[in-house]
């Protein structure tokens, strides 16, 4: 009996070691120590938030700030979803789609999303000092890049367009990338200087310990179970219940699978692989002194950065849609692989670097990659966030705080802004199948790019 045996070459076991580096958890956290614990028994508040990621948080520190009783239900930790997983930009207007919307808004309304997505920005940073957050926050700005120069088209449309409605960003050419000391990969590019890169698990964690401190009660370990409407809201997990007048769904992603926002956004899988520290002599290599953050001007773009331990994170290059909305903790192998191309292909002089780990999460996005804000029910009770599109670390924080102002009577022209009228998400099977159509052309139309820029 003979035995069949595999003979890997030394890159394609280095390629298979290097995807084997999943995290169930992502790069940035881990569980907390100080885990709290889940809900017992029949609770009351005045509002009951459903999500304790940036948006929740966020919300719960602002309503216990004006002396309202908070209840937070986690169904893990807080921060386990995508405020945990996220690449760590703290960025304003640049991440946002212009040629998604800002047709069927108009000028004045395009004009206050944009000025939202940059308060955003400014929001983030006055909260990092006044709860006394340290979470490597380094304000090194944001440089959308393109690779080819077939990318210059559309990157100077929506340059055009953002100044038209107020964004403040300018040109790179390649001598100016160069003397800035950007890996000659990323040729020209749009920059502004407001905003960086942090660690969002630092930045998250630094919210829930804020928000204990300030009386939140927080319910870690506790899904919602099922949930009634009325003047009283009565919120059912499987040990206990909460009952509040206001209810806050900002759980993302996850907000279909309870009931909410099937018909307005869909849950998207993104994924990211992280390098082991880098040496000195490969960071004198790569240059790139100011450590901007990088994302780039393909349709579903790759975006570079280094981290505060030096390492090198690669995020996005394919998204996923699961059919149904389901939300499953999965790796994406495929999507590592891809990335690890990426990175290779960007990053040449980094080809020998291992993998330290890999993992994926859940954005949602509607049909115009804007947030979508509202309030719902028969007694205009239940509000909600979500649609992030993959930029949610500042919009989300802010939105979390405008939402508890508007909940406590103050209103802000941001969310009236926010609340336009948007395309409704298709039943299944239509949604899966037009969802996974446009990803699959827009896939073909990067491949194509990166064809292009791999044989120049």
């Amino acid at each position: 009996m003979h035995t069949k045996r595999y003979a890997f070459s030394a890159e394609e076991a280095k390629a298979k070691a290097d995807l084997e580096k999943y995290r169930t958890l992502g790069g940035w956290v881990e569980k907390p120590d100080d885990m709290q614990a889940p809900l017992e028994g029949a609770v009351s508040a005045d509002v009951v938030i459903i999500g304790a990621g940036y948006a929740g948080l966020s919300a719960a520190l602002e309503l216990a700030d004006k002396g309202a009783r908070v209840v937070v239900l986690e169904r893990e930790f807080a921060g386990f979803g995508a405020s945990g997983r996220n690449a760590g930009y703290l960025a304003g207007a640049i991440g946002i789609e212009y040629e998604l919307f800002h047709k069927k808004v108009g000028a004045g309304t395009g004009a206050q999303i944009v000025r939202f997505y940059e308060d955003a920005v400014s929001f983030v940073e006055g909260k990092l000092g006044e709860y006394g957050i340290e979470c490597d926050y380094l304000r090194s700005g944001i440089i959308r890049a393109a690779i080819h120069p077939s990318q210059e088209g559309r990157l100077r449309k929506g340059m055009r367009i953002g100044a038209e409605l107020g964004f403040k960003s300018i040109f790179l050419d390649q001598a100016a990338m160069h003397a800035r000391g950007i890996p000659p990969a990323f040729l020209f590019g749009e920059y502004t200087a407001h905003g960086g890169t942090l660690h969002p698990g630092k930045y998250v964690m630094g919210l829930r310990r804020a928000a204990i401190r300030a009386g939140v009660k927080l319910y870690e370990n506790t899904p919602m179970l099922s949930y009634s409407e009325g003047a009283m809201i009565k919120v059912e997990t499987p040990r206990g219940s909460v009952s509040a007048p206001v209810m806050l769904f900002s759980s993302n992603a996850y907000t279909p699978q309870n009931g909410l926002l099937a018909d307005k956004i869909v849950p998207v899988r993104v994924s990211a692989i992280e390098t082991e520290p880098l040496s000195a002599a490969q960071l004198k290599s790569l240059g790139w002194p100011g450590r901007e953050g990088i994302m780039t001007a393909h349709w579903i773009m790759e975006s570079f950065r280094l981290t505060p331990h030096n390492s090198l994170l690669v995020t996005t290059k394919r998204l996923q849609s699961p059919y149904g909305s389901k939300t499953p903790n999965v790796p994406a192998y495929d999507s590592y692989s891809e990335l690890r191309g990426a990175l290779h292909d960007r990053l040449p002089s980094l080809k020998d670097i291992a993998v330290r780990a890999c993992w994926s999460g859940y954005v949602s996005a509607a049909n115009d990659a804007l947030p979508i804000v509202g309030v719902t029910g028969a007694h205009r009770n239940v509000y909600y966030t979500a649609g992030c599109s993959g930029h949610g670390l500042a919009p989300q924080s802010l939105v979390g705080h405008l939402l508890a102002g508007r909940i406590l009577g103050a209103d802000h022209p941001f969310l009236a802004a926010l609340q336009r009228k948007v395309a409704p998400i298709l039943p299944e099977p239509l949604q899966w199948c037009a969802t996974k159509a446009a990803l699959g052309l827009v896939g073909i139309l990067d491949g194509r790019t990166n064809r292009k820029a791999r044989a120049a």
